[in-house]
């Protein structure tokens, strides 16, 4: 097997002191992220491109990685899907840097029995891994298995109780819990470090899903949207109460940059054309999903490329505009960009390579100015 290695000078180095906010890729669990039809670049979903993506994203200064979860491809049961904690647990190990963040459903599995499994790729990672707390939305992934796909509101509930165990457990202390779906009588998990405790970041944009992101997350990811929509959503999650440190924010968003506006309009055309041609499988993905989940009325409210709002959060233009969008959305309170690219190898590299250092010029010159 081809042996890769994330070793290697950064095409750029962030200035130690700056404060930045930091940039993630989606990996590619189930294949290219918006056109099934791009030109060149063929349906992959495979270990050995998860493996080689991450890692260049490692040495490319990219921060964190998502993988989320499917056991079933929304986009085709008989598409190729990599399982996500399986798939987290090796990126863990053979990457040195880069934070694994891997989406967890948890009707899928007892907490106590993710929490063990948690614990144990923090080990590996040295400290790197985090999960992400989704609640569902594609029925048949459960249905077809004999798992109820329980009401919108109730697997909100559920995944309340649900980390109330995982947090402790993860955190390496003893619990006793007696709830509605749960009875843990003294359960302890070994190994499971304080200092490795895995970081909590939630989806969802539901009042349950907000209410939850204020109560037992770390971090609130939010789906792609225009920069004053965003604003109002920090604002209303940050408004609520909370105990503990405050809460961070993440977003996801679908990247064009080009160095003309011209070239990246080409360039945004085209996915439109190819949506077209990927509509009967979206009119499939759509017809699948919990009606009451909020963020399919957000697409329908911002047509978009990619997934999870994509294209709707405005990376798209050129180098210098992609990069004054990100300022403005880290001015907001954004900390984490959960990036999706296609063909994602070249357009992530692109993105390092051109973006990275304006972003750093872009705050290096308005700290000079505020100093």
């Amino acid at each position: 097997m081809t042996q890769y290695s994330s070793s290697g000078t950064p095409p750029f180095a962030w200035p130690a002191e700056l404060a930045r906010p930091r940039f993630g890729v989606w990996a590619p669990v189930w294949g290219p992220f918006a056109a099934q039809n791009y030109p060149g670049d063929p349906f992959d979903a495979s270990w050995e491109l998860n493996r080689r993506y991450v890692l260049d994203a490692e040495r490319l200064g990219y921060d964190s990685t998502l993988v989320a979860q499917h056991n079933l491809n929304p986009n085709g049961h008989e598409l190729a899907e990599l399982e996500a904690w399986s798939g987290a647990a090796a990126l863990a190990a053979v990457t040195s840097r880069i934070e694994i963040i891997a989406a967890i459903k948890p009707y899928l599995f007892h907490p106590v029995f993710l929490a063990k499994i948690a614990a144990q790729i923090a080990e590996i990672a040295d400290g790197r891994f985090a999960l992400n707390l989704v609640n569902a939305w594609y029925k048949p992934e459960l249905e077809k298995a004999g798992v109820t796909f329980a009401d919108h509101d109730d697997r909100y509930a559920y995944g309340d109780e649900w980390l109330s165990i995982v947090g402790p457990l993860t955190a390496g202390e003893h619990v006793t819990h007696s709830g509605e779906r749960f009875a843990i009588d003294d359960y302890v998990i070994r190994p499971a470090d304080p200092s490795r405790k895995p970081k909590i970041y939630l989806g969802g944009e539901s009042e349950p899903a907000r209410d939850l992101a204020a109560k037992r997350a770390d971090a609130w990811f939010i789906n792609g949207q225009p920069v004053e929509v965003v604003r109002d959503l920090i604002a209303s999650v940050a408004d609520r109460p909370r105990s503990g440190d405050p809460i961070g924010f993440g977003l996801s968003a679908f990247v064009i940059a080009r160095e003309t506006e011209e070239e990246a309009q080409q360039e945004l055309d085209l996915f439109w054309r190819l949506a077209n041609e990927d509509a009967p499988t979206l009119e499939g993905v759509f017809a699948n999903a919990d009606p009451k989940a909020v963020m399919f009325e957000t697409f329908r409210k911002f047509p978009h490329i990619g997934t999870n709002g994509g294209t709707a959060a405005g990376l798209v233009g050129t180098y210098d505009e992609v990069a004054e969008r990100i300022v403005e959305f880290y001015d907001l309170g954004i900390e984490l960009f959960m990036l999706q690219f296609q063909p994602a190898e070249r357009e992530s590299k692109r993105f390092a390579e051109q973006i990275f250092p304006r972003v750093a010029a872009l705050l290096e010159r308005r700290a000079k100015v505020a100093s």
